[in-house]
């Protein structure tokens, strides 16, 4: 054991039904350093920390703790040991206080036995939350929380324990810029205390900018790990897919000329303002901006999830009215929501009910289901995008991330699209499965279908976006052609609207 190192883990294995998922992986990890864990999404990450706390007991190879070997039981037990994870899928107990959420289960007592002193929890929560420089009132409801505000919480509550290792899990897929660098801040006070931190992130920026070594899986293998300084984009890239992807956003053919979309002085008071635009058949239409500009809401509205206070949408040179999805998906609209395990998919239904659910009038008559016309399109749907899984019968929520993203998209190319929105297309996959999700985009463009694409990672905006616009404060504050989009002319658009608001 080097002293060193806070935790080791060695030659470990793990297998399910005879499916061996983690082969003989080694992972060290030094004190007070941001150790990066990259990989495709299956390549072993999450089983591999859910040996580290304490969630899967029944493993190869051994861990070894401050020098002496340990084999947890339990969640419970890791975390009594200063082991916490900061895991991407939130589940606060919503009715509960913030406070209540972070001392769960070590709430302070009064002097009665078995009483919770709220006095007492209030206060620690408060002091805590002060030098952390946060000001959320501890009595908040959970249920009253953003998604980032949630994961805020999260992190409070493993710095809270006086962890000696934090793994966090893909952190800042839900903050915005500003709560991205606070975060980064806050990573670098843990370090100086000496608390090693497990960073798992799709986002290569973030590494850079951060991590401190980096280990990469593939196929529940160990690759390698480096120092950060030892690496480039193109290489862990390489040691993640085992390949070089030279160019990772497929050339894009030009649209056609007739607009198939159209956008007229769209507004919902407080959301978004007289917004205004097109999108040609054939086009990609990329919407770039921070959390908070509109740009979803524009989306939801379109898509007669939330109804807009006024302006007008034209469909094929034809004025519509949607008040809710249904008749958006009788028009030809499809949507891929950002939040795809809510909002996008049915996780414990098999990738054929994913498909057939939005398009039961395509696949029933007089309430029965035409099965083998079900079978045969989503065979073939399946087929066609390469959707990786051992049958259809299969439930999407045992898919990688990846796959989950590619029924989300087969269950609409059922029908006849005549506008495709996809908000946050590629969030929380691997370098591998966005490449793929590219080329099909520009498949999809190619076949003459319109394509409005909501985009939080610029490079993809301006990689796979015949034209650009960019929403800040509500509004469409510009709009840039191919050649003309960089992320120094996006961000001045954007920086300039906050300064005139």
């Amino acid at each position: 054991m080097n002293e060193n190192y806070v935790v080791e883990m060695l030659g470990i294995s793990k297998a399910f039904s005879g499916v061996t998922v983690l082969n003989g992986v080694d992972l060290r990890l030094r004190k007070g350093s941001v150790h990066a864990l990259v990989g495709e999404n299956g390549a072993g990450k999450s089983t591999l920390m859910k040996i580290l706390t304490g969630m899967y007991a029944d493993y190869g190879g051994k861990i070894v703790l401050e020098g002496k070997e340990v084999r947890f039981g339990s969640e419970r037990d890791a975390l009594q040991t200063g082991i916490a994870i900061v895991a991407q899928e939130l589940t606060p107990i919503t009715e509960l206080t913030i406070a209540e959420n972070i001392f769960l289960g070590r709430e302070p007592q009064s002097r009665l036995k078995g009483v919770i002193s709220y006095r007492r929890l209030f206060d620690q929560t408060k002091e805590l939350m002060s030098a952390l420089g946060l000001g959320y009132d501890p009595r908040t409801k959970m249920k009253e929380l953003s998604v980032a505000e949630t994961q805020m919480v999260e992190i409070i509550k493993a710095i809270s324990r006086q962890s000696k290792i934090i793994v966090m899990d893909e952190p800042t897929s839900a903050l915005t810029n500003t709560e991205t660098e606070y975060l980064f801040r806050q990573i670098d006070a843990l370090k100086e205390q000496g608390i090693a931190i497990v960073f798992i992130s799709h986002k290569f920026d973030e590494i850079f900018r951060i991590c401190d070594t980096v280990t990469v899986l593939r196929d529940g293998k160990f690759i390698g790990t480096h120092a950060i300084g030892e690496l480039t984009e193109d290489k862990i890239v390489a040691m993640m897919v085992g390949r070089e992807i030279t160019d990772i956003y497929p050339p894009l053919g030009e649209p056609d000329e007739p607009v198939a979309f159209e956008v007229r002085s769209l507004t919902r008071r407080g959301e978004y303002e007289d917004v205004s635009f097109r999108v040609r058949q054939g086009e990609i239409v990329g919407i770039a901006g921070i959390m908070g500009a509109g740009r979803t809401e524009v989306a939801r509205s379109i898509f007669g999830l939330d109804r807009p206070d006024a302006g007008s949408l034209i469909l094929m040179g034809r004025e519509v009215t949607i008040r809710n999805p249904e008749q958006a998906i009788r028009l030809g609209i499809a949507m891929a929501s950002e939040d795809r395990k809510n909002l996008g998919f049915v996780g414990v239904r098999s990738i054929k009910d994913n498909i057939a659910l939005p398009n039961m009038d395509i696949f029933s008559r007089w309430a029965f289901i035409l099965k083998n016309k079900l079978n045969d399109q989503a065979k073939a749907i399946s087929g066609s995008l390469a959707v990786k899984a051992s049958s259809l019968d299969m439930p999407v929520s045992q898919l990688s991330g990846g796959n989950q993203q590619k029924v989300v998209l087969a269950k609409w190319l059922v029908r006849q699209i005549k506008l495709l929105i996809l908000d946050e297309p590629t969030r929380g996959i691997d370098i591998g499965a966005k490449a793929e999700i590219y080329k099909l985009m520009r498949d999809l463009a190619r076949q003459g279908i319109p394509i409005l694409m909501i985009s939080s990672e610029l490079p993809e905006v301006i990689g796979m976006s015949h034209r650009v616009l960019v929403m800040a404060e509500g509004r469409i504050q510009g709009e840039l052609q191919r050649g003309e989009a960089t992320q120094e002319s996006i961000m001045k658009l954007i920086v300039n609207a906050k300064k005139e608001a």
